[in-house]
């Protein structure tokens, strides 16, 4: 109960941080978010009217006091307004947030079947081809950009073959499978090595010898014994993986066109729609926190040695 106290207490204490920094670093930003604000509505910006929509917006206050106004807004679920898109900017981050869980779970089980599997047959067949081959297709995944690797998926699958939607305006099954394997192969290929180095570690632990000294086969030995050990790191691998897709993956989003909330963010940077930019901001830091959370919860779970200590 302490170890959870004091993990909601280090999260609370970086929420505070990441939250004033973002709201420092977008007072600071080039631009007039009123006369960029009037702009947008195509009026004619005089002083006058200026002055009045800064008063508006509470922008001639103090920065302390501007800033404290923004989180008690947050504390009671008002993110701000966004100057391009004029709504919420809860609503705007939710309509992206759905496209992004959706690439994000999608990924998820793209790289799970790709980077297990692999990771496995190139362990059991260390030194052999099987194991040369992954590993060179590995080194060569690592080092091919994403966003190339997305566009060479796109040229082939989709404007040659047709198989696959070129932009995706919208959330659907067959245009979510170009990004999600371009995300899939780029994280598989340096999964694939750490999934390698965590069963070649555990195949050369004491009790995997005893187990083949008493007959038992190597399948059983895989699926019983070293799996169940290999999982705290395999969940840290999926929590990353999470919480780096969760954030939204810009380059990938946009060079699919996919509405997602990566997309969104690029879109607000460029328009400096500072509201959407410092929401997004902190989106990203909860959903890292909150992933971080459940793993650590997860291993009290699954290492039988953690839930003793938890209990003592």
């Amino acid at each position: 109960m302490k170890r959870l106290q004091n993990r909601l207490l280090q999260m609370l204490i970086t929420l505070i941080g990441v939250s004033f920094l973002t709201f420092c670093l977008t007072y600071i930003a080039p631009g007039d978010p009123a006369a960029m604000v009037l702009e947008a509505g195509d009026h004619i910006v005089s002083e006058e009217l200026l002055q009045k929509t800064r008063e508006e917006m509470g922008l001639n206050k103090p920065f302390l006091v501007q800033y404290v106004d923004w989180v008690g807004g947050l504390l009671h679920g008002d993110m701000g307004v966004s100057y391009s898109a004029k709504k919420p900017v809860a609503e705007k981050l939710a309509e992206g947030f759905v496209g992004t869980f959706f690439l994000a779970a999608v990924t998820i089980v793209f790289v799970v079947v790709i980077s297990i599997p692999l990771g496995i047959w190139s362990a059991i067949r260390q030194n052999e081809w099987p194991d040369y081959l992954v590993r060179i297709c590995s080194f060569v995944g690592v080092s091919m950009p994403n966003f190339w690797l997305g566009l060479m998926l796109l040229y082939i699958f989709g404007l040659k073959l047709g198989w696959f939607p070129i932009t995706s305006s919208s959330v659907t099954v067959q245009g979510v499978v170009l990004p999600a394997l371009t995300l899939a192969i780029y994280q598989s290929t340096k999964y694939v090595r750490q999934v390698r180095t965590v069963i070649l570690d555990e195949l050369h632990q004491d009790y995997v010898i005893g187990a083949r000294a008493r007959g038992i086969g190597e399948t059983t030995i895989l699926l019983k014994h070293v799996l169940p050990n290999a999982i705290l790191p395999l969940i840290t691998l999926l929590g990353m993986s999470i919480g780096w897709l969760l954030g939204g993956v810009a380059v990938i989003e946009i060079v699919f066109s996919w509405p997602g909330i990566g997309n969104t963010a690029v879109h607000a940077i460029m328009m400096r729609d500072y509201p959407l930019v410092e929401g997004f901001v902190l989106w990203v830091a909860v959903v890292y926190m909150l992933i971080n959370f459940l793993v650590d919860v997860s291993y009290t779970y699954f290492d039988p040695r953690l839930k003793k200590e938890g209990n003592g």
